[in-house]
């Protein structure tokens, strides 16, 4: 039986929302690529990491189909869950800090994936828009207030893989900072919470809340 813990990544105040992980601890428990893929996929949740180096921050990414070589919410979930200052994922090295509320990471844009940034009028119409069909990986988004860099957001990954809709996407988050340049708050599907912070040198910092929901064996 393989251990793993559940986080919610980027919750809200009141510790509702947020996107699920999984989180393997002991890495070595499922060596091999493949076995680690059919993990993920066996869970379903829209990320799984796999701790190879707790203290060094050594973790592998997963969808329920892909290895990713950085995502958003699985960094700030394993920096919240590890306390270290950095982690290392296959794009490279991601720093980490925490403060009473937020778990930040700070990490490059030109490491995630692809992804389509479209603009719409209001936060009401993000809100109302249909699930698009597969194929597209799109982060819609409207301003709430723009003056105040609050931002409305639904992510739809579309992979086709079961996740349809991702609750809280902060790899999409770090795009939209670094195409907009500047700090933004975002409220993104149900409840979930995201702020950013461009650094120096092209760096964004992403944060969230996180909240420990279970541990399991599968």
């Amino acid at each position: 039986m393989t251990e793993y813990d559940v986080l919610r990544v980027f919750c809200g105040p009141d510790g509702r929302f947020g996107n699920e992980l999984g989180v393997v601890r002991e890495g070595a428990a499922i060596p091999a690529e493949a076995e680690r893929q059919a993990f993920a996929r066996k869970l379903g949740f829209s990320e799984t990491v796999f701790i190879d180096d707790p203290e060094r921050g050594v973790i592998d990414i997963y969808t329920p189909t892909l290895r990713l070589p950085f995502a958003g919410h699985p960094c700030v979930g394993t920096a919240w869950l590890l306390k270290v200052p950095t982690l290392v994922i296959q794009a490279g090295v991601v720093g980490a800090r925490a403060d009473d509320e937020f778990t930040w990471i700070t990490a490059r844009p030109e490491w995630v994936p692809p992804r389509t940034l479209r603009q719409y009028d209001s936060a009401t119409e993000v809100d109302a828009l249909p699930m698009p069909e597969p194929g597209e990986w799109i982060y819609a988004w409207a301003w709430q207030n723009e003056a105040a860099g609050q931002i409305t957001a639904r992510a739809f990954p579309g992979r086709d893989d079961g996740i349809d809709e991702d609750e809280a996407t902060g790899a999409a988050a770090l795009l939209l900072t670094a195409s907009l340049g500047r700090p933004l708050h975002i409220s993104q599907g149900r409840g979930s919470q995201i702020v950013t912070t461009p650094q120096p040198d092209g760096l964004i910092e992403v944060g969230g809340r996180v909240r420990h929901e279970t541990e399991s064996g599968h």
